[in-house]
């Protein structure tokens, strides 16, 4: 993960929040995908904020789409949220995909 990246969990009844503070990189997009199927479990909704990112790298985010879309099949519905949440989500909407 880039030096000055965070993510801050919050998980509460069934919905898991993600908070993206800083420069999302190749790195990040991993990080960001385990701390998902580490979290999944009993979640209906992930909320992934994209306020607190400052930069969003372009392999970084290519990786994060290639991984997540793999994975759509055991992943609740994702909404993103915040001025870079059209630059991170996968093009694609639908029951049980992702939001913008």
């Amino acid at each position: 993960m880039a030096s000055n990246m965070r993510i801050l969990v919050h998980k509460n009844s069934d919905s898991l929040h993600l908070k993206l503070v800083g420069e999302f990189d190749g790195n990040t997009a991993n990080e960001l995908l385990d701390i998902l199927r580490r979290n999944i479990t009993g979640v209906r909704r992930v909320f992934v904020h994209t306020s607190g990112l400052t930069q969003i790298h372009s392999f970084g985010r290519e990786a994060f789409v290639k991984n997540l879309t793999t994975m759509s099949g055991h992943l609740p519905r994702i909404v993103f949220t915040g001025p870079w949440a059209g630059r991170i989500a996968p093009n694609r909407t639908g029951p049980g995909a992702w939001v913008v």
